[in-house]
């Protein structure tokens, strides 16, 4: 299932690719940070961005983050660096909201599975929220993303906070894999602008 899921977004990319051409491009810079009971992690994430129409932004992205543990029943107290990259697409609504994808692999050199001391997790997160462009050179949005594969090995999952109790005893049993996330893009190439230009100059 899982395996299926990143297959499907890579194929969903590869369409958008080809179906549209290229109006623009975007750098993004996103960050998040959680604490719990189990530790915490905090990161920054960088965005390459293909503007496929004025709504419709995709690219590749890289992430690094600093994780660190305190769980004696997770086998792991310490800290990380935790890296790896992936592709993500946004769909911008009326300059209002946006929702999308984003799938990414993670290096996490302390694995909670067979105390690993290497391994790749996945992640694929659907996510949605505010967005908003401002003046034509900046674009923010504020977003809540849900990790639909949810890896034990996940550095997210000290970013947690959605909690699943048990409605009896009122003891909590676990947590929903919801993180949130502030990002920022800035437009670094406008085709339709650059055309324009040509034109005036001929």
């Amino acid at each position: 299932m899982k395996k299926r899921i990143l297959i499907a977004f890579t194929i969903f990319l590869s369409l958008s690719i080809n179906a549209q051409t290229i109006q623009g491009s975007e750098i993004g810079i996103d960050g998040a940070v959680g604490f719990s009971n189990m530790g915490g992690s905090f990161g920054l994430g960088l965005k390459y961005g293909y503007k496929k129409s004025p709504d419709f932004i995709w690219g590749p992205s890289f992430r690094l983050m600093r994780y660190w543990s305190n769980s004696y029943t997770l086998n792991y107290t310490g800290h990380s660096n935790i890296w790896g990259g992936g592709l993500y697409a946004h769909y911008r609504i009326q300059n209002v909201l946006f929702i999308g994808a984003e799938a990414e692999f993670l290096k996490n050199p302390y694995a909670i599975i067979n105390k690993a001391k290497s391994q790749w997790v996945p992640t694929v997160f659907l996510c949605g929220g505010f967005s908003k462009e401002y003046k034509e050179r900046i674009r923010v949005n504020v977003g809540i993303y849900y990790d639909v594969i949810n890896s034990i090995n996940s550095p997210f999952r000290t970013s947690y906070t959605l909690k699943k109790t048990n409605p009896q005893t009122g003891q909590i049993i676990g947590y929903i894999p919801v993180i949130y996330r502030l990002s920022v893009f800035i437009p670094i190439m406008n085709t339709k602008e650059s055309d324009e230009n040509k034109n005036e100059d001929y």
